[in-house]
């Protein structure tokens, strides 16, 4: 698998993520750029921002650049398909966290619909792993699953708005005014403290769940409970070149998600660079009885990365002047390229280009 010493940007991350899911027999899925405006009406809350370009259309219909895929392939996925496996290379338009302004970002990921099973959720989870350690050899997936949370909440038996205030601090990790918030609507203290230690738990399957599960087994369904900690220890064990960590700060909009949800990161970029989950909730809004389970790779982020991480431009420049043989030298690129270096014929060297290795190529083929 191609990996970071390899990767120049967002491109060649996207070539190497589409490879790998294909070999899971993934196939892509290919969209327009704008869709009906109406639809990102109807599902804002589940777009990471608000922020649409929309224009009319000849017809005098509004439509919008497309700030999501995942609605789009929802939107025209067959409900008789058994399960429907697809990727994605697509360009969103988004305000991006980078220059405050509209920004054509290229995303890649894939969607699993219909009659998702228990294999189809490991191996999503199992495909997010691997393309985490596609990018970087320091990674960390973090999964969480909303019917747990959502379980401890409703123990607590706190109204709608404090419910909200409490699913924020989850996401911030913000233990000191989650127990504020729940002691001052009247809830059990002891289940305060069950909520503050679900929510404190970070770390491997193998050291997290031999504790947490008996702990929490009053409250949340047995079933559901074992399956997860079924699935999470399945995935430590299985993965490689991916660190495995249950974190149930990872949380989502409980209207359209619901189930597993995960967070991917990668050393050197602050925010996730993929996130992903169930969204059964957003089928039923969407009409349909089916489930589904899908990620993104955000491709903005990890450009960033790759800016920063690497310190050079190409591998080899092979600097040659009038004289040399076209074929000699192009004979001479191709082996040089051969082990998958970057490799860059010039015939005079710029001045702010770098370069690990310059070889010079002369007129009778030697360098």
């Amino acid at each position: 698998m191609t990996n970071v010493s390899v990767l120049r940007g967002d491109e060649r991350a996207a070539l190497a993520l589409r490879a790998l899911y294909s070999r899971y027999g993934y196939t892509q899925y290919k969209m327009n750029k704008f869709e009906e405006y109406d639809l990102y009406v109807r599902n804002k809350d589940f777009l990471i921002s608000d922020n649409i370009i929309t224009f009319t259309d000849t017809g005098g219909k509004l439509m919008a650049l497309k700030p999501d895929v995942t609605l789009s392939i929802v939107k025209n996925s067959r409900l008789d398909a058994g399960v429907e496996k697809v990727y994605y290379q697509e360009n969103v338009y988004r305000i991006s966290d980078r220059s405050g302004s509209f920004r054509e970002i290229m995303q890649v990921g894939l969607e699993c619909i219909g009659q998702v099973d228990r294999y189809c959720i490991f191996e999503v989870l199992q495909l997010a792993a691997k393309s985490l350690a596609a990018i970087s050899a320091d990674t960390v997936l973090d999964i969480s699953h909303l019917g747990i949370v959502s379980a401890v909440l409703d123990a607590l038996a706190v109204d709608g708005t404090t419910r909200s205030a409490l699913l924020r601090c989850i996401g911030e990790k913000n233990l000191h005014e989650m127990t504020t918030i729940a002691a001052n609507a009247g809830a059990d203290a002891d289940r305060i403290a069950l909520l503050a230690r679900l929510v404190a738990a970070s770390g491997k399957p193998s050291d997290i769940l031999p504790t947490l599960v008996p702990a929490l087994s009053s409250l949340v369904d047995s079933a559901m409970l074992q399956d997860f900690a079924a699935l999470a220890q399945s995935l430590e064990e299985s993965v490689q070149g991916c660190t495995v960590h249950i974190d149930f700060s990872v949380v989502s909009d409980m209207g359209y998600y619901n189930g597993i949800v995960f967070k991917g990161f990668v050393a050197g970029v602050p925010a996730g660079l993929l996130s992903g989950g169930e969204y059964n909730g957003l089928m039923k809004k969407m009409g349909r009885t089916d489930r589904a389970i899908g990620f993104a790779v955000y491709l903005d982020a990890l450009e960033r990365h790759l800016e920063s991480d690497l310190s050079f431009d190409v591998d080899t420049v092979v600097l040659y002047d009038d004289s040399a043989d076209p074929a000699a030298l192009a004979a001479f690129v191709e082996a040089e390229s051969a082990d998958g270096k970057a490799v860059l014929a010039l015939g005079a060297l710029p001045e702010k280009l770098r370069y690990r290795t310059l070889r010079k190529f002369d007129g009778r083929g030697n360098a």
